[in-house]
């Protein structure tokens, strides 16, 4: 009995590693791809290449990744990829777009946990051009409040989820400090 299961175990763990190690490499470029797109998504029209300047910064003890978006050479604006731990449902990350002055000018959620038709809105919650009351579009973290109305601030939260939504807007912050690192350095 002890060695059909072992047998069995084996085996079992042989195959997984196998399959780990075949879905690898495409899981790994499948999330790549999207990360390229998003970039291209919220960043300023650009010419270079933001994946090959990445720059990483060490926000709140967690690590914010800043692609440059640079045209004919002139920093034109960047994405920051940024994530947070206070969602609702564990964690998220969020590609967000700013120009040179700090202006968010568009976001992608990159991964999330939350729950379907609440908090999982954020995909288009913050950007909607008809109710710009919760569009973070436009708004500089420098200048505008970026908490949620209930908390004194100027962005509507997602009904029902406003724990997401300080959860985006908090990692929204985390990568506009990124940005304006970024900025200070280069």
């Amino acid at each position: 009995m002890v060695l059909s299961l072992g047998l069995i175990t084996i085996v079992a763990g042989t195959l997984l590693a196998l399959v780990y190690n075949t879905t690898k490499e495409p899981i790994d470029q499948a999330k790549l791809e999207k990360q390229t797109q998003a970039i291209s998504e919220v960043a300023p029209e650009f010419n270079n290449q933001p994946t090959t300047e990445e720059v990483k910064f060490v926000i709140d003890g967690d690590t914010v990744n800043v692609y440059p978006a640079k045209k004919d050479g002139q920093l034109v604006g960047a994405a920051v990829k940024s994530w947070t731990k206070k969602a609702f449902s564990g964690s998220f990350s969020v590609m967000y777009g700013f120009d040179t002055d700090g202006n968010v000018t568009g976001y992608a959620v990159l991964a999330h946990e939350e729950t379907p038709g609440l908090g999982a809105k954020m995909d288009i919650w913050f950007k909607d051009p008809v109710n710009t009351e919760r569009s973070v579009i436009g708004l500089n973290p420098d200048v505008n409040n970026m908490t949620v109305s209930k908390d004194g601030g100027e962005v509507d939260a997602i009904t029902a989820a406003t724990i997401s939504s300080r959860a985006f807007l908090d990692a929204l912050s985390r990568a506009h400090n990124a940005f304006k690192q970024y900025k200070e350095q280069n």
